[in-house]
Parts: C-alpha cells; sequence; structure tokens
C-alpha cells in the first residue's frame, strides 16, 4: 500500500508540475492495475491526460482495469475515434468489458468506427445474455484437428495470433466439436510423429454459452482448473475461459453478495457520484420502511398493555436486536453456501437442524443473561422470564427464517442475497415482539 500511495503522489506530482514526458516515461513503468488505481482518484481533466500519454497497448489495458463509474465517464470525455483505436488493439473479450458499460448509442457509434473484423468479434459475444460464459468468454484459442500430428500442432500455435492465453491446446474433430485437450507441456515432450489424438486428454470439463458466471467460477475452483472451454449445444467449441477472469467474476459475486446482504445495490462502488446510487439506496429504504411499519403495528396491537406497563419499552429494542443478529448470521453463512453450491437439497435438513440447535441454545444462554439483567434491572421475576422465553422463540424464528428464506429465494431465481437485512429481519422484528408484548399481555395481572 505504501507503494502504490508513493505511486500516486508521484503522479499528482508531474500533473501539476506540467512535466508530461516524464510522466510518460513513468507510466511505462508501471503496471495498468498501478495506473487504473491511481486513475480513479483523479479529476477527470487528469484522467484524461494520464490516459493519452499512455501507449495504446497500456491504454488499453488500463482501460480493462477501470471500475465502471470511472471507465463511462473517461469514454465519455475521449473523442470516439480514439477509443475505437484503442479498442482494436485489445482482445474481443475485453472490449466487451468496456462497451457494455457505456450508453447503447455510443457503444454503437465506438463499434462502427472499429476495424470490421474485431467489431464482428465483439458484437458477436455481446449477443449473449449478461454474466454468461459466452458474455465472458474469449474467442481465441488454438485448437487442431484431432489426426494432426504433434510436430503440425505445433506449427499450428507459433503462426497462431493468441497473445499469452493458451494453456492448452484444444482437440477437435470434422465438426469442430471438443474432443479433448492437451496440456503445452506434454505436447513439448511428445515426439513430433506423435498423433495428437494418443495423448490428449479426453474426458474434458467444458461450460456452454448459457452457463452463468458464478457456475464457471465454482466450476473453476472445484477442479483446480487454469482454462475453461465454451461449447454451444452440440458440443462445438467456441472460446475460451481464463482462470484471470474468473477471479474478477469471484471477486464481483463476492462484492455483491455482500453489499445485497447488507441491503445496499450489488454494482455501487465507492466511487459512484450520489446521483447515481440514490435510487438505489431510496429503494431499499422504502422497502425497509414498509418492514418497520408493519413491525410498528405489531407493537400498535400492545399499546394498552405497554401503557398499562411503560417497562414493557424498554426491553423490546433488545428482543428486536437479538432477532436482528441472529437472521444475519444465519442468513449469511446459508447465503455463502448457495453461493459456493453447498447448500444442496441433501443437506437442507442438516444445515437447518445446525441453525435450530444454534438458535436453542445460544438463545437459551442469552436468554439466561437478559433474564438475570432485567432481574436485578426492574426486580421482577416475571417479567424477566417471559423476556427469556421471548428472546429464546425469537432466536428459533431467526434460525428457521435465516435458511429457508434464501433457500427459497434461490428457487424461484431471485438472488438470495437480498434476504438478510429487510426481508428476513422483519420476520424476527413481528415475531420478536408479538412473542414478547403478547406473553406479556397474557400475565399482566400478575406484573401489575
Amino acid at each position: 500500500m505504501e507503494e502504490a500511495e508513493r505511486l500516486s503522489e508521484s503522479i499528482k506530482e508531474l500533473l501539476a508540475s506540467g512535466r508530461d514526458e516524464r510522466l510518460a516515461t513513468v507510466l511505462e513503468e508501471v503496471h495498468p492495475a498501478d495506473v487504473s488505481r491511481v486513475m480513479r482518484e483523479l479529476p477527470l481533466g487528469d484522467q484524461v491526460r494520464v490516459f493519452r500519454l499512455l501507449t495504446p497497448q497500456s491504454a488499453g489495458a488500463v482501460l480493462s482495469e477501470l471500475d465502471d463509474p470511472t471507465l463511462s465517464e473517461l469514454v465519455s470525455a475521449l473523442d470516439e475515434v480514439e477509443v475505437s483505436r484503442i479498442l482494436d488493439r485489445m482482445p474481443p473479450d475485453h472490449v466487451v468489458e468496456v462497451v457494455e458499460e457505456l450508453p447503447k448509442e455510443q457503444a454503437d457509434k465506438i463499434l462502427d468506427l472499429m476495424e470490421e473484423e474485431k467489431s464482428e468479434e465483439v458484437q458477436e459475444l455481446l449477443v449473449y445474455g449478461e454474466r454468461t460464459a459466452g458474455r465472458l468468454m474469449s474467442p481465441e484459442f488454438v485448437a487442431v484437428h484431432e489426426q494432426a500430428t504433434v510436430a503440425q500442432a505445433l506449427e499450428h500455435i507459433r503462426k497462431a495470433k493468441t497473445g499469452d492465453s493458451a494453456f492448452y491446446l484444444y482437440v477437435v474433430d470434422d465438426h469442430d466439436h471438443l474432443v479433448g485437450l492437451v496440456p503445452l507441456h506434454r505436447l513439448l515432450a511428445a515426439e513430433p510423429g506423435t498423433p495428437i489424438h494418443a495423448i490428449r486428454t479426453e474426458d474434458v470439463e467444458s461450460v456452454t454459452v448459457s452457463t452463468d458466471q458464478e457456475e464457471v467460477a465454482r466450476l473453476v475452483q472445484h477442479y483446480d482448473l487454469i482454462q475453461v472451454p465454451v461449447v454451444d449445444a452440440s458440443r462445438r467449441l467456441l472460446g475460451t475461459i481464463g482462470v484471470d477472469d474468473v477471479i474478477d467474476v469471484i471477486r464481483e459475486e463476492a462484492t455483491e453478495d455482500i453489499q445485497r446482504l447488507g441491503g445496499a445495490s450489488g454494482d455501487e462502488t465507492v466511487l459512484d457520484p450520489p446521483q447515481a446510487v440514490f435510487l438505489k439506496r431510496l429503494t431499499w429504504r422504502v422497502v425497509n420502511l414498509g418492514t418497520a411499519v408493519l413491525a410498528a403495528s405489531v407493537i400498535g396491537i400492545f399499546e394498552s398493555s405497554i401503557q398499562a406497563l411503560a417497562t414493557l419499552a424498554v426491553f423490546m429494542p433488545i428482543v428486536a436486536s437479538m432477532g436482528g443478529i441472529g437472521t444475519t448470521q444465519t442468513a449469511t453463512i446459508v447465503v455463502r453456501g448457495i453461493a459456493l453450491g453447498d447448500m444442496t437439497g441433501s443437506v437442507l435438513r442438516r444445515v437447518l437442524w445446525k441453525e435450530v440447535w444454534l438458535g436453542l441454545t445460544t438463545g437459551a444462554a442469552n436468554g439466561l443473561i437478559i433474564a438475570a439483567i432485567a432481574y436485578i434491572w426492574k426486580g421482577q421475576v416475571l417479567l424477566a422470564l417471559i423476556l427469556g422465553v421471548a428472546l429464546v422463540f425469537n432466536m428459533l424464528v431467526a434460525a428457521v427464517v435465516g435458511t429457508l428464506i434464501p433457500i427459497s429465494l434461490k428457487m424461484f431465481r431471485i438472488d438470495p442475497a437480498i434476504a438478510s437485512s429487510v426481508i428476513i429481519t422483519t420476520f424476527t422484528d413481528v415475531f420478536g415482539f408479538f412473542s414478547f408484548l403478547g406473553l406479556a399481555t397474557l400475565l399482566m395481572k400478575f406484573l401489575l
């Protein structure tokens, strides 16, 4: 981090002093990911200055590393012809990452200005749905016919334009169907006249163009893959997805889950302007306001009891707070399990039993503690017992809804991460208030 801060200060000083020639030299020696990090901190005018000092190759790499808001602003501030020339030098899948964040009209214009062949490759990828393997894949790969020899395959690799992304040599049949792969180290160790089909690995893990990117990441993690081939419905090889892209997917999906568990939009960043996130934040807060009104209406049912014994109001926030932490803990574990593919139907009963057991035991432990505190504080044994029982009941509710609601949402193809603070907490607030105030109302004559 200290090195990144020094780089940032150095670039800002060179910008302030107008030493563009020296700045260009510095930028040549810096990794594009580090340049993109610094650019996020600069005002738009300085971003443009820095970007124009980059070599075309570095400029493309920096565009690929920028977060969406910074990317959109920067491209909008640049000349469209200038942007198209840079995109021409980038891999098609990286161009897709750039143009899909732009307004459609601007993206179409830039694509029209690009070289025809590159533009067509990009548009072919854009046909596939967002967050799918088809949108994520690179159409640049090396494949040879299964009847080719090792010598022919090596010659084919030498002539192929794949950059540094060729980890495997893919093997196809007469109809371009994927029938195997050969790791490059095995290819180099084989005799030149050996037929490829003799050294190939036939059992190849692959995904289709419609496979969700989260499932792709799960496959890479489970099988420790470096690269995943992407095929169509008839298993015709169309592209590959590298582990570097999968790492980005894992970070994106994890960030999205964490933010949605907190009731924020999954694609929001700390650098987003307030106007861009106003509606996203407002939507969730209005929903939360509605659920809060629902919880308040439960309290309203027992208004007379609270008036008769004002002490009840003192302990109500404790019941709600403990239910909230219970649901957050359970839902976080369950949502993460769903994301990792661990939450299958076969383990549901086991997970539910675990959470119910934890809800009962932790609820009992916390119930005893709060009952003791309530007795010492207010001197009423019955009130202390009611509070303890209500807390146990609420923790059980938290365990059940925290487990079942995310799974139910997943079944209906709704992101389970949204089930946290807004939906599940409502259940614990309502049931917690109802159990505490309901028991107190039933036993009111013994409390007064």
